[in-house]
């Protein structure tokens, strides 16, 4: 009997172990509580370049499944149409999510654009180089009908710049290593049009008219230090 009861100890002391490091090791931190508070409706300029909030706006129209969810997942919600000079216009919408876990964590246009019924077309990764800091997107085009939308988006975790699911998956395990929750902030801007190598060169004049005009701090919470 004895051997069994030495066993059995060592095997409690084990599993106790293995709680004790487990609570240790549990991200208890959050970001969103450590800095200033965010207010994307006053970091994001009205107006900029030759870009100007135009008050109507025709974006993705959200189910109320989706809505709920999204209600659940962001603290903010910010959606804004633009217009330039020219007569184009930029949908730009930013989601900021005070927690990113694997529960609740932002998300992105390949799964929300599914889910009202679009169409997508190839996923690929780029850079934009933006006065020497790169700042890595997605892009890809959805469709519903006769409406074409080329997409372009990245996410912020916590302070890294990233793209996809497994980028995400990656900045959420180096800061839960420090046992710190992220804030998490998808940032898209789109256009509809069949053309999608023009709308993806206007998307980019936009981001980088929009983060020139931001003050330091509000470009590097959107995207990164570069």
């Amino acid at each position: 009997m004895r051997p069994n009861r030495f066993r059995n100890f060592f095997v409690g002391l084990a599993m106790l172990a293995a709680v004790g490091l487990a609570a240790a090791l549990t991200p208890n931190q959050k970001m969103a509580d450590q800095g200033p508070a965010v207010d994307l409706e006053a970091i994001i300029p009205s107006q900029f370049g030759d870009w100007r909030q135009e008050q109507a706006i025709d974006s993705l129209v959200l189910s109320p499944q989706v809505q709920s969810l999204m209600g659940k997942i962001y603290n903010q919600i910010l959606t804004r149409n633009y217009i330039n000079e020219k007569g184009r216009r930029i949908m730009l919408s930013i989601t900021y999510g005070g927690t990113q876990n694997t529960e609740m964590q932002v998300h992105r246009p390949e799964m929300c654009y599914p889910a009202q019924g679009f169409m997508l077309g190839a996923v690929t990764k780029d850079v934009i180089d933006i006065d020497g800091s790169k700042l890595p997107v997605m892009k890809l085009v959805a469709s519903q009908g006769l409406r074409v939308e080329p997409i372009m988006y990245w996410v912020m975790i916590g302070e890294s710049a990233v793209r996809g699911g497994l980028d995400q998956s990656l900045a959420r395990v180096k800061y839960g290593l420090t046992r710190t929750i992220p804030y998490g902030i998808l940032i898209r801007v789109s256009t509809i049009s069949p053309n999608d190598a023009e709308s993806y060169e206007l998307e980019e004049e936009f981001i980088r008219a929009m983060l020139r005009a931001m003050t330091p701090e509000s470009r590097q919470l959107l995207a990164g230090a570069g």
